[in-house]
């Protein structure tokens, strides 16, 4: 655990060790928190059964035809597609992705888990065991004894920013919780986390509340279609409000069929270690100013090596989307199947060049 974890653990008694804290830089150091399990201690609800808040306007301007009810009707219909996850560090949250008794969720909600427990919508629990995870994309399946599910629907394309959000989950053991927004931003990459996750790029933002234990839950459209899986969230503390972020359904659909038909999923893999270039590193390579990218060291063998690619290089651009923060590099590798070849643009000393280099399947350990 890192000074920062420890500090931010100490600050925050919400916060159990499945949640990871990450410093970023966002003008000043910005916290990121995965909203993962919650500890046990969560507070007594006065009353049974689920909450439902609905910030003002959430339930206005969509991007789509939205329900005669509107968000009641909403929740209502996905409600039962959504569970929650209890580990033996707290719990989290999942969706029904088969109506075979399959269940998606975050990678760091079930965490060294293989068994876990899976309370649903109906009031029943099953044992549900771990399947498979994927830390790269940070999503696992989880098989339970139940059959008959009522399983999410993929939305089939990426949300409209303006669109209505609606974020249903158990956070801080309140199940079947719904909060209702907008969808903030696309392919948003959370900077400086590329050191302590490879899942916080190419998210969905929403205003719409996720907290500790809404990993791993829905986040639906107008028309109840799963858009995206709870991921993070910036806490109030670092004077954030309502920023939080999910997985686009897309990858989740994706990774989750490659899980449940070959136990791991293929990610692009380009074999250096990349980093921002800060105003220090940029003052120890002599740089004029700081952005762009630096690969910190490359692997011996790897795609970046037969490429030429050398320790030092700055990465100026792949296939002409320019580079500012590693998050940006991973955020393109995301779009990547293991075996594209991709152009770089890279800079060394005053010389620049163009590379062509072949992505590999990134190891496993």
């Amino acid at each position: 655990m890192t000074h920062l974890e420890r500090q931010m653990e100490r600050q925050n008694p919400l916060r159990s060790s499945p949640m990871r804290v990450l410093l970023t830089a966002v003008a000043a150091a910005v916290v990121i928190a995965l909203a993962g399990c919650t500890g046990g201690g969560s507070p007594k609800p006065t009353t049974s059964g689920g909450t439902t808040q609905t910030p003002g306007g959430a339930g206005g301007q969509t991007g789509g035809a939205q329900p005669a009810g509107g968000i009641p009707d909403i929740v209502e219909r996905v409600q039962p597609s959504v569970v929650t996850i209890f580990t033996k560090g707290g719990l989290g949250s999942g969706v029904v992705y088969s109506k075979d008794g399959l269940i998606l969720t975050n990678e760091h909600v079930v965490g060294d888990s293989t068994t876990v427990e899976v309370a649903f919508a109906d009031g029943q629990r099953s044992t549900g065991q771990v399947l498979a995870t994927d830390a790269v994309s940070d999503l696992a399946l989880v098989r339970t004894e139940r059959d008959g599910l009522p399983a999410v629907t993929f939305a089939p394309a990426l949300p409209r920013i303006g669109e209505l959000a609606v974020v249903i989950g158990s956070p801080l053991g309140f199940e079947n919780t719904a909060t209702a927004g907008i969808i903030s931003g696309l392919h948003r990459s959370i900077p400086g986390s590329s050191s302590s996750s490879l899942a916080l790029v190419d998210l969905i933002q929403t205003d719409a509340a996720i907290s500790p234990g809404n990993s791993g839950g829905a986040v639906v459209n107008a028309r109840g279609q799963l858009v995206g899986i709870s991921e993070a969230y910036i806490p109030p503390e670092a004077g954030a409000v309502s920023l939080g972020f999910a997985i686009p359904s897309a990858t989740a659909k994706e990774v989750a069929g490659e899980l449940l038909k070959n136990g791991v999923a293929k990610h692009a893999f380009m074999g250096l270690a990349p980093a921002t270039i800060t105003p220090e590193i940029a003052q120890q390579l002599g740089m004029p100013q700081a952005g762009g990218v630096v690969a910190l060291n490359v692997t011996n063998g790897g795609p970046a090596d037969k490429a030429g690619i050398q320790p030092g290089d700055v990465l100026v651009s792949v296939d002409g989307e320019d580079l500012e923060t590693a998050e940006d590099l991973l955020a393109v590798l995301r779009k990547h199947d293991p075996g594209d070849v991709v152009t770089v643009e890279i800079r060394r000393g005053s010389d620049t060049s163009q590379v062509k280099v072949t992505l590999s399947d990134r190891p496993t350990g």
